[in-house]
């Protein structure tokens, strides 16, 4: 561009003067176009490396707007992944929930005491003689709560090996037809308390969940147990009903009959007797 003013400006000149020959003028006329072709190439050249700019600049845009995108997706999903854990770790022991709580708040202390270092060595000893006692007394009511808890679970174990609370789920569990667990518990019973009261009637069941699987001659060898080990309990007339029952699902008429008459010479008032006659014809 300075070029082409120079030019035009000589040729001004040499028409203002009229000292310039006609070889001259058309000498500068030819710089001149050569000068205007120049620059008609270097802003051709111009525009077309802007054009390109251009085009690369938005190019690396969309590749940038799309990474955003992507990076903004993958966080999403992280943000619920995060969610999630944080939602599963919502479990927590509430007995011990304050123990925690104050010693986070005891943890917060050592900022403090790096503020403080600046302070008095007596200030400095104070507050770490509270911190200590602090500790101490934290640790302590851990240590009391640990014990409870310890003395809670002994306690819950020594009633899961009551008399009463092992016959009473050892029933429930008949009930509810699950007459493995039924027997097991009953068999725990009978072995830590062979003379209580519920020990005829533990063994009873259990014979009583073997009939039920059809498992008879099971059945006639637990119903002879509490025939011969608690012959003068209530549960001894229908453990010899059901033996005579047991026997006569197993095809053992003789059996059977024997005991049924047995149940009614031996405990003829009985409702079981009572069974015995009028169903099985037994005098």
């Amino acid at each position: 561009m300075q070029a082409m003013r120079v030019a035009l400006g000589s040729l001004v000149l040499l028409a203002f003067f009229g000292c310039a020959s006609q070889s001259e003028l058309e000498s500068v006329r030819r710089d001149s176009d050569e000068m205007k072709n120049r620059l008609f190439t270097m802003e051709k050249g111009l525009n077309e490396v802007r054009a390109e700019v251009r085009d690369g600049v938005e190019k690396s845009l969309a590749g940038y707007r799309q990474s955003l995108e992507s990076l903004q997706s993958d966080m999403s999903g992280f943000q619920k992944e995060m969610a999630g854990i944080r939602k599963g770790g919502a479990d927590l022991q509430a007995t011990l929930e304050s123990a925690r709580v104050d010693m986070q708040l005891l943890t917060g202390k050592v900022d403090d005491v790096r503020i403080l270092a600046q302070k008095p060595a007596d200030d400095i000893a104070l507050l770490k003689e509270d911190l200590t006692k602090r500790l101490a007394a934290l640790e302590e009511r851990m240590a009391k709560m640990e014990k409870g808890v310890e003395e809670q679970a002994k306690k819950e174990a020594e009633l899961q090996q009551a008399p009463e609370y092992l016959y009473q789920k050892g029933y429930e569990a008949m009930k509810e037809g699950n007459l493995p667990k039924a027997r097991e518990l009953f068999s725990s019973f009978l072995e830590h308390h062979p003379k209580h009261n519920l020990a005829a009637n533990a063994q009873y069941w259990i014979g009583e969940s073997y009939y039920a699987e059809k498992k008879f001659e099971n059945a006639v060898l637990e119903f002879q147990n509490v025939i011969k080990n608690y012959p003068d309990k209530d549960k001894a007339p229908a453990a010899m009903l059901k033996q005579g029952m047991a026997f006569r699902e197993l095809g053992d008429s003789k059996s059977a009959n024997y005991i049924l008459k047995k149940l009614v010479e031996e405990h003829p008032k009985s409702e079981e007797a009572k069974i015995a006659r009028e169903k099985y014809k037994i005098k």
